[in-house]
């Protein structure tokens, strides 16, 4: 079959992108929604580009020599994608291709006045928009014209912004084609964007409207300020008009020209209440078409809307399925876990299959639905006070939802409780055999689980799996266990309040807790610093790490002096802390046992950072500082009035937060123990579907859900199709900023401290950890680049339990996301680092560099001159 150089719009629907673009495949859609009116054109398809780029075939090379550029060399994706823009716009059209232009030009009116605008078949998708990224030309007369503009817009997929673009979502350069579509001029009075969802808040049931007078460029190149119209309901709730001065408007003989605007006009609004409502209505006919919120072009001729263009609005973040038309609110796993980046299908439903709580996925995030513990006054309030004390942005983003009076329902006090809201200590004694007991009961089971998952394979080992499951909830909700982390919990919270109310003394246990016994997290810190000594004084073993790149390299250390014993420490401490890596609640993340490189930057910096015997060292000073503190403590309450009560009741939280504080740590190191076994095997799987012809490459596992892995590993069959769409979803999904709170009506809400405590300028957080530091600070967003001098203050997004190995490092810690009893804020105490927690955007406020100074008591950050 002849490929068509050129296709009416009324030919073409939202399958064709491949042949028409984005644009023009959304164009022929609209156009086919009852009530929509598109104004009349024709697309000038990809076949059409790939014949005039065949033409030239230099521009592979050019292609070739773009893809190795270094994304942030400007300067080099500017010249050679200039060279290949000049290449495309001097080839001739050839004469069968012009002859089909002219021909559907003539059908419009060959001297009607067009606009000539670029489709490219990356561009308007669900996951990219491409917005602006390619060209438009307005008011174009003439077969001459059309078909240089055609040739321009062809040309324009290699500006340097569309070209960046690419780079930066993964899109390779030569699978994107160019076709182009050729519109009747719409001269509207009044022109503008609609987005059916708040594209600021994400509330999906109120509609903004965008409004100016002449045509739509003057508001998208920013030359006026729009009218905004909110609309919800079929009302509007809220209108700002502004004063437009001056407006687009096409000329006779063709193109455009800024105009001013009568001063008496000015302020008078582009579109009247009714018709702002109209459209909004047009606008949820087209989104519900396309099944999702749309960011939609629109003109007003004659009272009548015209629609030009409607892509989906890609920057909002996706709503947990409910199954009900019911309001939710729902709160964010990754800001309690540490871990807001998104998480591969296997490794999403993993955590669901596992989790003590039903978990809702949306946007590769979790989410724990709260409306029924919201709903009844008494699980209220113990949901908003333990949200409160470990983060309190968190708190205020439910709070806001409560204000609102209408949005969560009240139901009488029978809902499900929250956890224990701090006051009374847990019913447990102050007693470490406790502790000792629970280590042990986690080591035999997961040692269980190592043993019976060895002789599993096929669908028998998903049906041990699911029965391990059920093994790892009850590890997890073994009463003792919850008391053990809560008794600590509390223990800091009475000591903080009490202290605080006494004494006058902000966060007192952040001192008292310093080396606190089975902390696993802390232990780990330390433990690399003892592999540091064991390399210290071999000069060769030094030098080979700092080239290291080969993950083999374990296999390697034997042949140089030294190489044995540092070998066997790394390998006694992947032993003990192989399990975990970066973000690892998520399973498909490579585990230190499987990439040990990202430690050796690390141990480096420990090697170059301290002296022999520094982890023994530290651990003492910490406990030295505790017991100072203790004695500093109990004295001055003794010369209180009532002191020796007082003094008492305080020894035995000390007591009791020592004991179990350090705990804390440990059920989160027993989950990632048992995940790694779990991963190792489904691994061992996928190979041996590999080897069966089933599976392309193993890691395709990691884009599906565990019980579509059970499925394939039953029917010897994978939906490829299905895994290239996770697979791109997944990186689409990278560019979402997950919210704390977010409701059924994709209402993203973040929080705000609301406190007045704080010098002017300093970025506000949370104090986690007591002191004040001054340095120079680090922004590290990969732990495996980091590159740490003594003194430095780590600036980061968020820090799990792996990072823990960096804070033996540094002088404080900055991060974006965590809470007061969150794990860097756990072992920041514990390392007695000063530390500031769920400071909004540190890592693009701080720069790499600067000196600051973090002011861990009070809980705020300055930028120093």
């Amino acid at each position: 079959m002849t490929e068509r150089y050129v296709l009416d719009l009324q030919e073409v629907d939202e399958t064709q992108i491949a042949v028409v673009g984005g644009k023009a495949a959304h164009l022929g859609g609209l156009s086919r929604i009852d009530g929509i009116r598109v104004p009349g054109g024709f697309c000038v398809t990809t076949a059409a580009f790939r014949l005039v780029m065949a033409q030239a075939p230099s521009i592979g090379d050019r292609l070739d020599e773009l893809s190795r550029v270094n994304p942030d060399d400007r300067e080099a994706i500017r010249t050679l994608s200039a060279r290949i823009r000049r290449t495309v716009e001097g080839i001739a059209v050839p004469d069968d291709l012009a002859a089909a232009i002219t021909d559907a030009l003539g059908r419009l009116g060959e001297r009607a006045a067009c606009a000539v605008r670029s489709s490219a078949t990356a561009e308007d998708l669900p996951t990219a928009s491409f917005a602006g990224q390619q060209d438009t030309y307005l008011n174009v007369m003439g077969p001459a014209a059309i078909l240089q503009h055609v040739s321009r817009c062809w040309a324009s997929l290699f500006t340097e912004r569309a070209v960046t673009y690419r780079r930066r979502n993964g899109i390779d350069h030569r699978t994107v084609h160019m076709a182009v579509v050729v519109q009747r001029m719409v001269l509207p009075q009044a022109a503008g964007i609609l987005f059916t969802a708040d594209p600021v808040t994400g509330n999906r049931k109120v509609a903004t409207v965008d409004a100016g007078f002449g045509l739509g460029e003057a508001l998208v190149s920013g030359l006026v300020n729009p009218d905004v119209f909110k609309v919800r309901d079929g009302e509007v709730v809220d209108r700002a008009i502004a004063a437009k001065q001056r407006a687009v408007q096409a000329l006779p003989a063709g193109g455009t020209r800024e105009v001013a605007i009568d001063p008496r006009r000015q302020e008078q609004p582009a579109l009247t209440d009714a018709q702002a409502v109209r459209l909004v209505r047009l606008g949820r006919r087209i989104e519900a078409h396309f099944g999702r919120p749309q960011d939609i072009e629109w003109c007003l001729v004659d009272d009548g809307f015209q629609i030009v263009q409607s892509r989906p609005i890609t920057t909002l973040f996706p709503i947990p399925e409910a199954g009900d038309q019911e309001n939710h609110v729902y709160v964010s796993v990754g800001h309690q876990q540490m871990m807001t980046d998104p998480m591969k299908p296997l490794g999403l439903s993993m955590w669901q299959l596992t989790a003590m709580v039903p978990m809702h996925g949306a946007g590769g995030r979790l989410f724990v639905d709260v409306t029924r513990r919201l709903a009844s006054p008494a699980s209220r309030a113990g949901l908003l006070d333990v949200m409160g004390r470990g983060d309190p942005l968190v708190r205020d983003a439910l709070e806001t939802v409560l204000d609102r009076g209408d949005f969560v329902p009240s139901l009488p006090d029978t809902g499900p409780g929250g956890p224990p809201s701090g006051g009374a200590p847990a019913p447990i004694e102050t007693d470490p055999a406790i502790v000792a007991e629970l280590i042990e009961r986690s080591q035999v089971s997961v040692a269980a689980l190592e043993r019976d998952i060895r002789t599993k394979t096929g669908p028998a080992l998903f049906d041990f799996l699911l029965e391990a499951f059920e093994e790892h909830r009850r590890v997890l909700g073994d009463p003792l266990n919850f008391q053990a982390i809560m008794a600590g919990m509390e223990a800091t919270w009475w000591l903080n309040d009490k202290l605080w109310e006494w004494l006058g003394e902000k966060n007192a246990a952040d001192t008292l807790t310093l080396s606190a016994p089975d902390n696993i997290t802390s232990e780990m810190g330390l433990a690399l610093l003892d592999v540091a000594d064991v390399i210290r004084p071999h000069p060769e073993v030094v030098s080979f790490l700092r080239g290291v790149e080969d993950e083999g390299f374990l296999d390697e250390l034997a042949k140089l002096p030294g190489g044995t014993e540092t070998r066997d420490a790394l390998e006694t401490y992947l032993d003990r802390y192989g399990m975990r890596c970066v973000a690892e609640i998520d399973i498909t993340r490579p585990r230190w046992r499987e990439r040990p490189t990202t430690l050796v930057p690390v141990i480096l910096d420990n090697v170059r950072n301290f002296e022999p015997g520094a982890a023994e060292r530290r651990f003492e000073q910490g406990l030295h500082k505790a017991r100072e503190k203790e004695q500093d403590v109990l004295s001055r309450l003794r010369a209180l009035p009532d002191g020796d009560l007082k003094a008492d009741e305080a020894k035995r939280m000390i007591d009791r937060v020592r004991t179990f504080i350090g705990y804390r740590e440990y059920p989160k190191y027993g989950i990632v123990s048992r995940y790694f076994v779990y991963k190792r095997a489904l691994l061992e799987e996928a190979e041996r579907l590999v080897r069966a012809g089933v599976l392309p490459e193993k890691e395709d596992i990691f884009y599906l859900t565990f019980q579509e892995f059970h499925a394939v590993a039953r029917s010897h069959q994978v939906d490829g199709r299905l895994v290239q769409r996770r697979k791109d979803a997944f990186r689409s999904y990278h560019a979402l900023t997950p919210p704390r709170v977010l409701t059924s009506d994709g209402e993203a809400l973040s929080g705000a401290y609301r406190r007045d405590d704080v010098t002017a300028g300093a970025l506000v957080g949370l104090p986690v950890s007591a002191g004040t530091v001054e340095g120079r600070a680090r922004v590290v967003l990969d732990m495996a680049e980091a590159d740490l001098e003594a003194g430095d203050i780590l600036v980061t997004t968020f820090t799990d339990p792996s990072w823990s190995p960096l804070f033996v490092a540094v002088a404080g810690l900055v991060t974006e996301v965590g809470g007061l009893m969150t794990h860097g804020a756990v072992i920041a105490r514990e390392y007695g680092l000063p530390a500031v927690v769920g400071v909004e955007g540190a890592t693009r406020l701080i720069r790499d560099g600067q000196r600051i100074r973090v002011h861990g008591t009070d809980g705020y950050v300055e930028i120093l001159p």
